[in-house]
């Protein structure tokens, strides 16, 4: 019976070894482009953070995501008593796994300089440890040279920009005129930095939203879906994501909230919002069905006089809305969390 049990116990975890469990993520695709779900920004005991460069898979894998470059630091390695100093050691401990999980893994390293510039990330690289010189220009030069993505992170942490907010030194508008800044951390860990969508809009740059965790990801966000770049790529490959993000085809996405582009959050919101005929109507009122099949609850507000001024079109749902028909040609409504700019929504109407 022992020798049983202990067979039992061997087969189990072999059979659960070769199992894994892919958390669903529901935001649709766009027309003409898959929507692959991302973090660019993470790390390993390789730099500051907790966990092995595999573990960084396996969460990426559990949450859902499709893409996630681990961006140890350049400069910063507390570990390195007990670490090998290797920059290009996480992508390499990690490529395997990823493969298995059907994950991009994007070869990346987190430049860590003070402001300004701050922290840059450079993604898509060849060789990370061939990019540091000591000029933070340079440095970002020779990652370009490289054919990386440079994601300028975290612009108003507070700890290099005591009160919160982003700004351009001369060396950012140096790096932005000469192309070597594509992309800018809309939100970062459980921050976010509304100004830099004028700046992403005037110099055509991605928005994105990441994490850069250091710890356990489930400590950090527990249920609560981790911030995450939306980019909408024509196919599930690296070669389709480098290009969509290079044409600043994204948007980011936390706390139920989605920033960037107009045409992208409006391509979005119509694949996941529709709106039924009128299924009964009398001298003075009809309704109306909302379907939402994504993920992300829309708060409409500002909406058409006779047909709810606002109200939330919850996730994965249907909500009723009564229209009086004698006020209430035409929908229309701001969607308060879907932002083109800074205090600017998305407006829609809606035909039915």
């Amino acid at each position: 019976m022992k020798k049983f049990i202990a067979f039992l116990f061997v087969a189990v975890v072999s059979f659960s070894a070769t199992i894994a469990q892919k958390k669903i993520v529901n935001i649709p695709d766009i027309p003409g482009y898959v929507t692959l779900k991302c973090d660019f920004h993470m790390h390993t005991v390789f730099s500051d953070g907790q966990v092995w460069p595999t573990y960084r898979v396996d969460e990426a894998w559990e949450d859902g995501l499709d893409a996630i470059a681990i961006s140890d630091h350049l400069e910063y390695m507390p570990h390195q008593a007990y670490i090998t100093v290797d920059h290009n050691a996480a992508y390499k401990i990690a490529g395997n796994l990823a493969k298995e999980r059907n994950i991009i893994l994007i070869h990346a390293t987190e430049i860590t300089r003070s402001m300004p510039p701050g922290h840059l990330n450079a993604l898509f690289l060849e060789d990370a440890a061939e990019i540091f010189v000591d000029d933070p220009f340079e440095t970002t030069e020779k990652a370009v040279q490289q054919g990386a993505f440079i994601q300028w992170n975290h612009p108003g942490w507070k700890a290099q920009e005591p009160d919160g907010i982003p700004k351009l030194y001369d060396i950012h508008r140096k790096l932005l005129d000469k192309k070597y800044i594509h992309g800018i951390e809309f939100f970062n860990y459980n921050e976010y930095y509304p100004n830099i969508l004028e700046w992403c809009s005037e110099y055509d740059l991605a928005v994105i939203a990441n994490s850069d965790i250091h710890e356990i990801i489930a400590e950090t966000y527990g249920h609560t879906t981790r911030p995450m770049t939306l980019v909408f790529a024509r196919e599930h490959t690296e070669e389709s994501l480098k290009e969509a993000m290079f044409e600043a085809r994204t948007l980011a996405y936390f706390n139920n909230t989605l920033a960037g582009r107009e045409d992208l959050l409006r391509q979005l919101f119509e694949a996941s919002v529709s709106i039924g005929k009128p299924f009964y109507e009398n001298e003075r009122y009809e309704w109306v069905e909302i379907t939402n099949k994504s993920d992300v609850p829309f708060h409409m507000i500002n909406g058409t006089k006779g047909a709810a001024d606002e109200f939330t079109v919850d996730a994965n749902s249907i909500t009723t809305l009564r229209i009086n028909k004698e006020t209430a040609s035409t929908l229309e409504w701001d969607v308060k969390n879907m932002l083109t700019g800074y205090d600017k929504y998305l407006h829609v109407v809606v035909e039915y």
